[in-house]
């Protein structure tokens, strides 16, 4: 089993299999608009318009599990996401990432990273061009960190 075998919801309602992405490194992102870690969409944007020419692809995926830190709508949220940061990555629709109530992905996420709890908003994972995991980064971990194992996953 990879993330390949699961399909999600984007955030305007279409859902689409991860198997879409085959070939390509993600990097899939619990995220939050109103969380004080917010200004990594910027970081991650980057990321995307740099690398996505080689097929490097970030998956956003709004999630209100802390705190309250994403009270909009999915339609709120896409649109805040656009004018605040500029996101042009692709966003899902609002999810849970922790609990009996979690995404089938993110359960696979967290089960395949030693049951690991998500603490918190932008838990970023690496998957490779195989769909297996290569990395769990911290929320506080800043996207520019990761560029380097970004790269390597582009070249492998």
């Amino acid at each position: 089993m990879s993330v390949y075998d699961f399909t999600v919801t984007e955030i305007g309602g279409e859902e689409v299999s991860l198997s879409t992405y085959l070939g390509k490194p993600l990097l899939i992102v619990n995220t939050a608009s109103k969380c004080g870690l917010a200004p990594q969409f910027e970081g991650l944007e980057e990321l995307y318009k740099k690398y996505k020419e080689q097929g490097f692809v970030v998956l956003g995926f709004p999630s209100n599990q802390f705190m309250n830190q994403e009270p909009l709508s999915n339609e709120e949220i896409a649109t805040h996401c656009q004018m605040a940061y500029d996101v042009s990555f692709p966003l899902h629709e609002k999810i849970s990432v922790n609990g009996d109530e979690a995404s089938p992905l993110y359960k696979y996420l967290v089960e395949q990273t030693g049951n690991k709890k998500i603490k918190w908003n932008f838990t970023k994972f690496l998957i490779g061009k195989d769909g297996e995991i290569i990395e769990r980064f911290s929320s506080m971990t800043k996207p520019e960190k990761i560029e380097d194992s970004i790269v390597a996953a582009l070249a492998a």
